[in-house]
Formats: structure tokens, sequence, C-alpha cells
């Protein structure tokens, strides 16, 4: 709709739809993305026509993280991302916070979420999925926190509360992804199908859902969402928060930082997510041409 610019939303026989829409960037998520996404979440419960709402993603992906190009390339003197020196923990506690609690509507909505995941959900785009009370995803997706491995923690802490503390400790000590049909076989996505079917197994369970009388649906939802809550999911998700503010300041942060600076964010990822040495306390950059081999035998080549 006219008043969003990152997101579309659109409702029809008691769904809405909510699609993340910044296909040229693969719905990476910039400064305006979650409060249009809690917006939109806000408007769907507020509309008595609605009894679900479906999540997904415009163009290729579904979310492929934050768009932190230009903030990891140079010092960014404008918007949420950039920073003080010194840093303010604070400051990026209240800013990062804000994003989660906005991500969480998702979580925290009276009516039923399904998030329909296909090309990536990676890094932020994996926390906004796994947001939703339900994923379904192509066969071929791919989910993950890459920023696990240097320069975030994700906030939500979904994770563990999908998998249990065995697998979100191999997902997040690894900083790999996995696929959809992965997912589903490990319980973190309900089902995983083919990609020319998803569209109709998202309908076929929103379309069951939304036969039920919209307050057995808030209901349910409520009774199993405070079995997390007292689980200590927010305070979980506070800790977490402040831990991805000192990712991006510890010596490895700063590392980072400066190897996408020379290098460019592409490389500095490439280097990252092909499980080379990432050197505790920062240290030495690897040499530039190191850097481009590796970030060349990833597919980077020519990208800045």
């Amino acid at each position: 709709m006219s008043d969003f610019t990152t997101i579309d939303y659109q409702s029809r026989d008691r769904k809405a739809y909510i699609t993340l829409n910044r296909p040229e960037r693969k719905n990476a998520i910039n400064d305006e993305l979650p409060g249009e996404l809690a917006a939109a979440v806000e408007r769907a419960n507020e509309d008595d026509d609605v009894r679900v709402i479906v999540l997904q993603g415009a163009g290729d992906s579904f979310c492929a993280g934050y768009d932190l190009k230009q903030f990891a390339e140079q010092d960014q003197s404008q918007g949420r991302w950039r920073q003080t020196d010194p840093w303010d923990p604070i400051r990026d506690y209240r800013e990062m916070r804000r994003n989660t609690d906005q991500f969480f509507s998702l979580w925290r909505s009276l009516k039923p979420t399904i998030a329909k995941v296909h090309g990536y959900a990676i890094a932020g785009g994996s926390d906004i999925a796994l947001c939703a009370d339900v994923l379904i995803m192509a066969d071929d997706a791919r989910i993950g926190y890459p920023p696990a491995r240097v320069w975030g923690c994700p906030t939500t802490a979904m994770w563990v509360y999908r998998l249990g503390a065995q697998r979100a400790k191999r997902m997040l000590l690894t900083g790999d992804t996995i696929s959809g049909a992965q997912a589903a076989e490990w319980g973190l996505a309900l089902e995983s199908v083919p990609a020319e079917r998803l569209d109709e197994a998202v309908e076929a369970l929103a379309d069951r859902m939304s036969g039920m009388p919209t307050n057995q649906l808030v209901m349910q939802k409520l009774m199993i969402n405070q079995a997390y809550d007292n689980m200590g999911l927010n305070s979980t998700q506070t800790i977490a928060t402040i831990f991805d503010g000192i990712t991006r300041n510890s010596p490895e942060g700063k590392w980072f930082k400066e190897f996408a600076e020379r290098d460019g964010f592409h490389a500095a990822v490439a280097w990252r997510d092909s499980g080379q040495l990432i050197p505790d306390g920062g240290g030495e950059l690897p040499a530039p041409e190191r850097a481009q081999e590796v970030a060349e035998a990833r597919g980077w080549k020519g990208k800045r």
C-alpha cells in the first residue's frame, strides 16, 4: 500500500499478506523495514476480516539480512547504524532492541503468522522468519546466521527455542546455513516442499487456520506463547541484543570492519563464511591478494 516503502500489504479471504518488498536488495533490512513490518502486523490485527497473517519476500529471496554494505565499508555519519567513538552500548542496545521488538511483533501478534521462506533467510532475515509462529520453506531455501562467526549475535534468540541447545549450538558455533529440507527434518520449519509447491502448501495451511474463529486462534496462541515467556524468552533476548552490540565493537568486530573498509563488504563476508581463520583479538588482516582469492572462490569477483 502507498503508505509503506519497504512492505507490500494486501488482504483477502480472511488472510493478510505482508511482503518484504526490496527485491533489488534481496529484501535486505534497512532503517525503515522493521517499523513498517510491525505496522503491517498491527494493521492485520486491527482488521476484523483478517484471521491469519502470511509473511513472504518479493523476488528471489525471503530476506538476505541487514543492508550493511555502506556501514561496513565506510564511516557513516547518518542513519541508525552510525557508531560513536567511544562506543555507546546503551544507545546501541536501544536501537537494536527496537528492531528486535519490531520483528517480534510477528510472535506477539494475536493472530497466527506463517513465514513462507524461499531463497535465502540469512542473518537478520532468519531473525524475522523465526519470529513467525510457523515456517514453511522451499526444499532448496537456505536459512542460517553466518554473522555468528564474527560481527553478530541473533537478537531474537529464537534458535535455541526452536531447536534446543545442541542444534542451536551446532548452528551458532559454526555460522553454517541449512536447507529448507534439513530445517524441516530438525523441526526448525514445520514443513518443506519443492519450490513450485510452496505457495500451495502455505495457502492450504492458512486456509485451514482461517476457518477457526479469531478468538479461538488467539487463545490457543497465547497459551502456547506464555510457556516460552516463562522459560525466560525476554531476558534471553536482552542479553542477545547486548551481545550483538559487543560483537561489532570487539577486537574481532573491528578487524572485520577494517577488512570490509579495505576490500569491500562482500570480500569480508566471503572470508567470514569460507571458514578461514578469524584471529582472536583482531590481529593482522589477510594479504589483499589472499582475500581476493577467497572472495573469487566464493563468487564475489569484481563485486564491491
